[in-house]
């Protein structure tokens, strides 16, 4: 279509190209909306190498954003950041801990000096351990959460997402402009046995959401969540699990499916994008209806 109207423009037929686009059907002349259109954006994808992050990375570099995707160790990031280099897209893999200040000093900086500026924040990292807060059977041999324990869930669900929005506060402060987003879950709605430190780490990330957004709402920046139901690494899992999973999902979610990981990307897609600019300090259940059932 471009080269059409190139050539006819060019040849003072402007008329007759609009005439020929009249004749298309209508599914022919439409155009993508501007409005979701992130390509360009430069993304930081924190705990980026499976799961959610994978999928939330592989939708972003296809949608032609500049995509720095981290993980703890290379073990599977240098694989996904090789299969998306291969498709001649804009990712970068780097090693780093993002639940110490030094992990975002890295991150940020490696950013920055890679980009220039950075538009967008996600931060992904979760992780459970799922033991009771005090020993429930004396005969059953399961040991009550320590402390470090504890400690370790919240950092890694909760503590890294305050981390990074400090460290990266001044730079979206100063532009007046840039949007996190926060992965939580199902359990900041529905509390789950054995996994209190989980559930109330998720939790708080919401409220977290919530207070950040507020704070930084008079400077142009946008902090929204997402709170995904089950969503299995199919490359990750073994056939057992999967299927162990499918039948789960098929008495317990209401659409009778777990989630596909890209489908996460899709909505995050929404929230990057310009069309999501009036939303700020929301948290999305992305869960097949699982939280109302």
């Amino acid at each position: 279509m471009n080269k059409i109207k190139e050539i006819l423009i060019g040849t003072n037929n402007e008329g007759k190209y609009k005439e020929i686009c009249n004749l298309l059907p209508k599914n022919v002349k439409k155009h993508s909306l501007k409005e979701f259109d992130i390509s360009g954006k430069n993304i930081i994808v924190t705990g980026a190498s499976r799961g959610i992050g994978k999928g939330i990375t592989r939708v972003l570099a296809d949608a032609g954003a500049n995509v720095l995707c981290t993980a703890l160790t290379d073990v599977h990031l240098n694989k996904l950041v090789k299969e998306i280099s291969l498709k001649g897209l804009n990712i970068e893999g780097l090693v780093a801990d993002n639940t110490t200040i030094l992990g975002w000093d890295k991150t940020i900086n490696f950013a920055l000096e890679q980009w220039g500026s950075i538009d967008v924040l996600i931060n992904n990292l979760g992780d459970a351990i799922s033991k009771p807060i005090a020993t429930l059977n004396e005969n059953s041999g399961e040991p009550a959460m320590s402390d470090d324990e504890w400690h370790d869930v919240l950092d890694i669900n909760l503590t890294h997402a305050f981390m990074g929005c400090r460290s990266i506060g001044p730079h979206f402060l100063e532009r007046r402009i840039g949007k996190v987003i926060n992965i939580s879950g199902t359990a900041a709605r529905q509390g789950v046995a054995q996994l209190a430190a989980y559930s109330a780490a998720k939790a708080g990330l919401v409220r977290f959401t919530q207070s950040l957004a507020l704070e930084w709402a008079p400077y142009n920046i946008l902090v929204n969540s997402i709170a995904p139901g089950p969503f299995p690494d199919i490359d990750l899992e073994d056939e057992k699990f999967l299927d162990e999973r499918i039948n789960w999902a098929k008495s317990n979610v209401p659409l009778r499916r777990f989630g596909d990981l890209k489908e996460v990307g899709y909505l995050a897609v929404y929230l990057i994008s310009d069309a999501s600019n009036y939303m700020t300090g929301q948290t999305i259940y992305l869960d097949g209806g699982l939280t109302y059932a």
